[in-house]
């Protein structure tokens, strides 16, 4: 961790001894014991030295853990695809924020203890926990920026260690931690703190109120159409949804009730149609182009969500479809660079049947078409995905002869970098896009062009969004989660 200081003496909470726990409750019930007791103590330390004199020692508080020993190559149900470690040995990962993620901690530790016949060890870990993200969770304690104190802030305390702080364990480059266990979680303690304190900021919302289940847009009528829709369920009291959420935090109960207007515009508004389990759905408006969809899924990942969608506009690459025709995505091909260093271009990026067939029920319900009609307003093939939003400016030989050998049937800027992060990152992804030009047809996206057609398509657009969601809500986790986004080796927790 950086910021050692030679020769300072170190003042810890104390530390207590591991305990083995086969009650997957009081396993997490001690995580939140033990991470309340480093954060207090991290928050009453920098309080007082913002108020008191230099002091002569470091403060330093450690996460907790969560570890596990097994002795056997017994074979676990081949059809599970998380939940059990692949070989005997020691297993560990550090945790974060355990109150948060409380339900996802007990399933994943029930799984383990069920799967192995054996309990979990709870105690503190050796990684220490940067103050920066202990008095994240105070409202009343503000990390003053460099140069405003009389100290520097790395003296005193553990700062973020960027050089720890990765994507390693997902990316397949680490598969061990540094005492030798091999990795329960597909993050640390530490990256997941960073990435909760970027989606507060990017989105304008607290993580807590982020659903299992989310959809990506880059088209503004999405958000009014999404709290509209969130208005209908609030006034259904069967619906099973509780609030609407919106940036800033506003939260809706009363399908009549007003929401403020917002200061100042996030840079991926966010907004989370909320039911008591976390089952809801989150909209995430993520504006255009590959480097805010990866920024957005970077971070939305460390809440293991378990699905998340692409509904957006495309441009339309085939002379026979019309404005506000739906594109379903079977394939994808990636010249948005962004994502080249974690996931090379020659990595395939498998559509995901259940998924795949959530999207087209979806269509099928909301329109009313099946079968052979279904066919006048709905084509499946592989979606183009590129980071240059003027491209048409371009000499076209080169991306159209591409394009064509692709049989790509839509281009955008976004879907294939959130079906790649998916992917990556193991959570179930697809993508269900709307036709808002067609741009080597001579039909450019301008003001004016839009047809009755087109305006009925995008109002469905959503609803067929959610309707899949819904869907994918019902499905078993065991069979959502494939094992197509499995590698060799793997982490027990999804």
């Amino acid at each position: 961790m950086t910021g050692q200081t030679p020769n300072m003496a170190v003042q810890s909470p104390d530390t207590p001894e591991a305990i083995y726990y086969t009650d997957p409750k009081a396993a997490v019930s001690q995580l939140c014991e033990l991470y309340q007791e480093a954060s207090s103590f991290l928050c009453e330390k920098f309080s007082s030295v913002l108020s008191g004199p230099m002091p002569d020692k470091r403060y330093r508080a450690f996460y907790p853990e969560i570890r596990i020993t097994t002795t056997s190559y017994a074979q676990i149900d081949s059809r599970l695809s998380f939940g059990h470690v692949a070989g005997p040995g020691i297993y560990s990962a550090t945790i974060t924020r355990p109150v948060l993620f409380e339900n996802y901690l007990e399933q994943q530790i029930a799984l383990l203890i069920e799967n192995h016949g054996v309990g979990v060890w709870i105690g503190t870990s050796s990684t220490p926990m940067p103050v920066h993200f202990a008095v994240a969770n105070d409202p009343n304690i503000t990390i003053p920026q460099d140069g405003a104190t009389d100290f520097t802030l790395r003296d005193i305390f553990d700062v973020p260690d960027l050089a720890t702080t990765n994507d390693d364990i997902v990316n397949g480059k680490d598969v061990t931690n540094d005492d030798g266990s091999g990795h329960l979680a597909a993050f640390t303690a530490q990256r997941i703190d960073y990435s909760l304190a970027r989606l507060a900021h990017y989105t304008a919302t607290d993580p807590m109120h982020f659903q299992n289940h989310v959809l990506f847009t880059n088209y503004q009528f999405y958000v009014e159409e999404f709290e509209a829709y969130a208005r209908k369920m609030l006034a259904d009291k069967t619906s099973g949804y509780t609030s609407f959420v919106s940036t800033g935090d506003h939260i809706l109960t009363n399908a009549n009730g007003t929401i403020p207007a917002s200061p100042k515009t996030p840079q991926m508004p966010t907004y989370h149609l909320t039911r008591a389990d976390g089952s809801g759905i989150t909209l995430v408006n993520i504006g255009v182009g590959p480097s805010n969809a990866k920024t957005a899924t970077d971070h939305i990942a460390v809440l293991r969500p378990h699905a998340w969608l692409m509904v957006g506009h495309c441009a339309g690459l085939r002379n026979s479809q019309s404005l506000g025709d739906f594109v379903l995505a079977h394939a994808y091909l990636r010249e948005d660079h962004v994502l080249d260093d974690d996931l090379p271009v020659w990595v395939p990026i498998p559509a995901l049947a259940e998924v795949q067939i959530a999207l087209e029920e979806a269509v099928e319900e909301v329109t009313q078409l099946e079968g052979y009609d279904l066919k006048r307003i709905m084509r499946t093939g592989t979606v183009a995905t590129i980071d240059n939003r003027n491209w048409e400016l371009r000499d076209q030989s080169g991306p159209v002869q591409r394009l064509s050998q692709s049989r790509a049937v839509a281009l955008d800027m976004e879907s294939a970098t959130i079906a790649a992060n998916g992917f990556r990152f193991r959570v179930p992804y697809g993508t269900l896009l709307c036709v808002s030009d067609k741009p080597l047809h001579g039909e450019l996206k301008l003001p004016g062009m839009a047809s009755d057609f087109y305006k009925t398509q995008v109002a469905r657009h959503l609803l067929i969004g959610i309707e899949a969601m819904e869907r994918l809500r019902e499905m078993p986790l065991e069979r959502l989660h494939s094992r197509k986004l499995r590698s060799f080796s793997e982490t027990a927790f999804l």
